[in-house]
């Protein structure tokens, strides 16, 4: 798939993953490495913004034919888990506006339910980020993604950023939304009957705001 871009593996990379995917690693811990990778994933998802070249003049007198971002950005949070992205997305681009929406997965039918959902006036002219950290069965993301097309962003325009993916979320989000990108940090294998990850890191949101 095309559209589907998976952050290089580097030693840097598993070893983070290693520890977020580790049961014994404790919850401040997680949070410190988890945040680590969320940064790095973040930043991988740039690249997939349009850009358009510009010249600059340097301080020794040089010209420079570089690139400069030529799109508004916007982030959209997954409550809650999709939170914890927030803070590396605006580390590295200023001034970049979030929209939130709050999708919680019945654990029994593992439906998602919508709750909430919070999006700027202009989300139609923004390129979104929207942010969750895992894609499971790819039910969170679909409806997300749902939503953000009744709002007017083009699905060309939207990026789907995750650390962990599995290949069920990934073949179900791009058979129904072919056109949008999904950048991932690692893609794991299947999913149990509860509908998680695995390998996979656990519950994410529980272990990152500490309520297990």
């Amino acid at each position: 798939m095309d559209s589907v871009h998976v952050h290089p593996i580097t030693s840097q990379l598993k070893a983070l993953m290693t520890i977020i995917r580790d049961e014994n690693t404790n919850g401040s811990d997680f949070v410190f490495y988890a945040d680590r990778v969320i940064r790095l994933v973040i930043e991988f998802a740039l690249n997939f913004l349009p850009v358009q070249e510009k010249k600059v003049t340097t301080p020794t007198r040089a010209n420079y034919q570089g690139v400069e971002f030529h799109t508004k950005i916007l982030g959209v949070s997954i409550v809650r888990a999709g939170e914890a992205m927030e803070t590396a997305l605006r580390a590295v681009c200023r001034n970049v506006r979030i929209g939130k929406i709050l999708i919680q997965r019945d654990e029994h039918s593992i439906k998602p339910c919508l709750y909430y959902s919070k999006l700027p006036e202009d989300t139609s002219e923004r390129h979104v980020l929207l942010m969750d950290p895992m894609l499971g069965t790819g039910g969170t993301a679909t409806m997300a993604l749902q939503l953000l097309l009744q709002a007017g962003v083009k699905e060309e325009k939207i990026i789907l950023v995750n650390i962990l993916s599995s290949k069920d979320g990934i073949i179900r989000v791009h058979n129904e939304f072919p056109k949008i990108t999904i950048v991932t940090g690692e893609i794991d294998e299947h999913l149990n009957n509860k509908g998680f990850i695995v390998p996979g890191c656990g519950d994410f949101g529980d272990r990152y705001f500490g309520t297990l």
